[in-house]
């Protein structure tokens, strides 16, 4: 636990950024009211000081909020097994179920306590969840269309996929790169995320999406996919449209 606050402080002083400093008291749909900093203009920037949620964690966790005002019998199945928006889910859902993709271990097994899972096969039943939720993967996914529908493979009638990506004002989404006969062929130039099992810039970029992801969603077999805009002024305008997709 002591490792995980350093390396998030560290990640946060490399974001800050001295003349764009704020701080104000804020609701964190995460943990109630709160004081909120903004280090830099730019969403991840923005963070709850209590639990530690940036602007997306909180943009998702009020979208769930919303729709779901009593989680105490959702079964929820999230793509992560750590930071603030698992915290939040494992506080107030029915059930959690939790995964992370390690590269070296087969989905499905576990690699400590914490299981394997590439949303491109998972390995669970069918309708096995009423939610599933996720910040920032499907970007990293190979095929991403298989995911979205094997997430939906997995959803009850009726369940929801609530995630977001980072998105552009494009209308069409730009390839970045893709696996063919089990090789990785770039498109463009390679470009490089973070996350907290590989550490900063060493999760590869697959796509940068634009608004046609409900399409993707839709063909995949989703009734219903849609942008839900999360805008907070106490959050200095920094909640990010978060993707509802409905089985």
């Amino acid at each position: 636990m002591i490792g995980r606050g350093r390396q998030l402080l560290s990640k946060l002083l490399a974001l800050a950024r001295p003349g764009e400093l704020r701080m104000q008291r804020a609701d964190c749909p995460m943990c109630g009211r709160t004081l909120v900093v903004k280090l830099a203009e730019n969403n991840v920037a923005v963070r709850c000081l209590r639990c530690r949620a940036s602007a997306i964690h909180m943009s998702i966790a009020r979208v769930v909020r919303q729709l779901y005002p009593d989680m105490s019998r959702l079964v929820v199945y999230e793509m992560s097994s750590r930071g603030p928006l698992y915290d939040f889910l494992r506080r107030q859902a029915g059930a959690l179920t939790c995964s992370e993709f390690f590269d070296d271990v087969a989905p499905g097994e576990f690699a400590g306590h914490v299981q394997c899972q590439d949303v491109q096969r998972l390995t669970y039943a069918n309708n096995s969840f009423d939610l599933c939720t996720s910040t920032e993967v499907f970007e990293h996914v190979p095929d991403d269309c298989r995911g979205f529908t094997e997430v939906h493979r997995v959803l009850r009638p009726g369940g929801r996929l609530i995630f977001t990506v980072p998105l552009t004002d494009d209308f069409l989404t730009v390839e970045r790169a893709r696996v063919v006969d089990g090789a990785l062929q770039h498109i463009l130039v390679p470009e490089y995320h973070g996350d907290v099992v590989r550490g900063h810039g060493k999760v590869l970029c697959f796509r940068n999406y634009g608004q046609d992801i409900l399409q993707r969603l839709r063909k995949s077999g989703f009734q219903q996919a849609r942008f839900v805009s999360v805008e907070y002024s106490e959050w200095w305008g920094m909640g990010v449209k978060v993707i509802v997709a409905e089985k």
